[in-house]
């Protein structure tokens, strides 16, 4: 039988431009709003693409909390200016939100900390986002102006909601128009703010914001002899595009269907199922489409997906930066070999932040990539701005922002990131790394907090699952039966059960995070926070309390990961 890498490089190699570029031009005719008509007839064309590689198909549809900005426009003393609102944002009443206007600089918090916003418009510098909406609402704002700084006006979710709300959540949601204007207007109503020539502005925004029937697609295969019950791989990408959103995610789509065919036509070499997921919300419900397959599907999800592989907007024109994706640190490795291989690159990585449809962390499952070819960024330019292409969530991207060469490249990286996961005897899940990043975390604590809070627990947890990861990469590393590969591979999903929670998560494996930024292992805050907070007093106490809980709740997770490993 041949090697897995050398079943990865024959796949790699047939990688097809014409037939991704095929699908691209079915897909380019459809503007795919969440829960829409053209979503669902778009899907179908997915669908009926896949099942004639061999792949079991079923579009569930499920209530999801979803919103479609409208018309907008902005006005300041007879003067209307051209802007757009978001996804999220409150609608104003019909005759219009008229407040006075004040400059918040880049929306920080200690700009807000310095203005009194309260029933007002906000004008920020940067993207409508959903951190300074947040922080707009909890200010009391009644509206916010935004402006970018790369001269475009770019569709936004502004929800800091993570999926459709629940009751504990639903009053996080938006509390504030929010609209976006071109660059030179928003410098011009900068100007007029600070030479006295504008004191107040009238926003009209209409948005239709409410519970509708969306869709998912699932593919999937087993493998070969497989019981129903066994392990696969998840490898999702959302479908739903603002406007046609042929990179942004029709590249992606065709990406995934040319991983299909090549997968399938080595179906007698995969160790492991496989399961696509094409989400609709998206863009206009926070990935309400992955938190609801999340929920509905956790129990299944935390016995069996190994890992799951995230793809957006591949193939861009001028997107030749391949070192900066996300991805978990054990699945880091896999990440550098596909990027070297496939791209010549050194792949530097970074921890995923709080976007894209991670929802499946909390469940358990380790994540790899989801945009992987980026632009350089502009002197000057907000950080990570518009590392997808100017004309990301604009009306522009069309068919020719896609260079099928790269399309090619990227394709082939995630051809040998799924060949990996499917055909290795043994989970490439390096929990090393993972280890080490975690020592990197407690030391860097242990050194904040001095004498305030004994580590030493969390330190001989971590020492000891240490020695576990590296005996367990060890023998992984060598010819192992296959019943050592079994019991390996239970091994490596129950470790990844106790800790990737701990690693994205603030730690309650059922519930989602908020889509705002969170420090490498949220799960820890508290200790950090005790580091802030005053050597004595009140605050102190209280913040010690906090901390000591979260310790348990991470020497715990280590005490899981290590019996677990010890055992196999």
């Amino acid at each position: 039988m041949p090697m897995p890498d050398a079943v990865s490089r024959a796949l790699c190699e047939q990688v097809s431009a014409d037939l991704m570029m095929e699908a691209l031009g079915e897909l380019q005719h459809w503007v795919k709003l969440s829960g829409s008509a053209e979503e669902l007839t778009s899907l179908e064309l997915v669908r009926k693409r896949i099942e004639t590689y061999g792949y079991r198909t079923e579009i569930i549809l499920h209530d999801a909390m979803i919103s479609l900005p409208g018309a907008a426009r902005l006005e300041t003393g007879g003067r209307t200016w051209t802007c757009i609102t978001h996804s999220h944002a409150r609608p104003t009443p019909a005759g219009g939100l008229t407040a006075p206007l004040v400059d918040v600089g880049e929306g920080s918090q200690a700009d807000f900390d310095a203005a009194d916003v309260r029933g007002r418009v906000v004008l920020v510098a940067g993207l409508a986002s959903p951190a300074v909406t947040a922080r707009a609402s909890a200010a009391g704002a009644a509206g916010q102006i935004h402006f970018t700084r790369d001269g475009h006006i770019h569709e936004m979710c502004v929800s800091p909601v993570w999926g459709s709300p629940s009751v504990e959540t639903v009053d996080r949601l938006p509390c504030t128009v929010v609209v976006t204007v071109g660059l030179d207007d928003g410098e011009e109503l900068r100007a007029m703010l600070r030479d006295g020539r504008l004191s107040e502005v009238t926003l009209f925004a209409e948005v239709d914001t409410g519970w509708r029937k969306t869709p998912i697609l699932i593919a999937e295969m087993e493998a070969p002899e497989a019981p129903e019950d066994a392990p696969f791989v998840l490898f999702s990408g959302h479908h739903d595009t603002w406007y046609y959103g042929v990179m942004d995610n029709g590249a992606a789509n065709a990406t995934m269907l040319e991983v299909a065919r090549l997968m399938a036509s080595r179906h007698a070499d995969w160790k492991r199922g496989l399961r696509f997921a094409f989400w609709s919300g998206h863009s206009h419900g926070r990935y309400s489409g992955s938190a609801w397959y999340a929920d509905h599907h956790w129990d299944e999800l935390e016995r069996r997906c190994v890992a799951h592989v995230n793809v957006d907007s591949t193939g861009g024109r001028d997107a030749n930066i391949l070192t900066g994706s996300g991805c978990a640190a054990e699945l880091r490795q896999v990440a550098i070999d596909a990027i070297r291989d496939q791209a010549g690159q050194t792949y530097k990585g970074k921890r995923f932040g709080r976007q894209g449809d991670e929802s499946f962390w909390g469940v358990g499952v380790p994540s790899i990539f989801n945009s992987i070819s980026h632009h350089a960024q502009n002197v000057g330019a907000e950080p990570g701005a518009m590392k997808l292409g100017w004309w990301w969530h604009t009306p522009q991207d069309t068919l020719d922002k896609i260079d099928a060469q790269n399309l090619v490249r990227d394709t082939r990286i995630f051809v040998q990131v799924v060949s990996r996961l499917l055909f290795s005897p043994v989970l490439p899940l390096d929990y090393r790394a993972h280890a080490a990043d975690l020592r990197s975390v407690l030391s860097g604590l242990g050194e904040e907090l001095g004498d305030r809070f004994d580590m030493s627990e969390l330190m001989a947890r971590l020492d000891e699952f240490s020695v576990l990861a590296e005996r367990t990469a060890a023998t992984a590393e060598r010819s192992a039966s296959s019943e050592q590969a079994e019991r390996l591979n239970r091994a490596l999903l129950r470790t990844s059960r106790a800790l990737v929670p701990m690693d994205y998560t603030q730690g309650d494996r059922f519930v989602h995070d908020p889509a705002l930024a969170q420090a490498a292992w949220p799960v820890l805050q508290p200790l950090r926070a005790l580091a802030r907070s005053a050597p004595e007093g009140a605050e102190a106490a209280l913040c010690y309390v906090s901390a000591r809980r979260a310790a348990n709740r991470m020497a715990h997770a280590l005490r899981s990961a290590c019996e677990t490993l010890a055992g196999c």
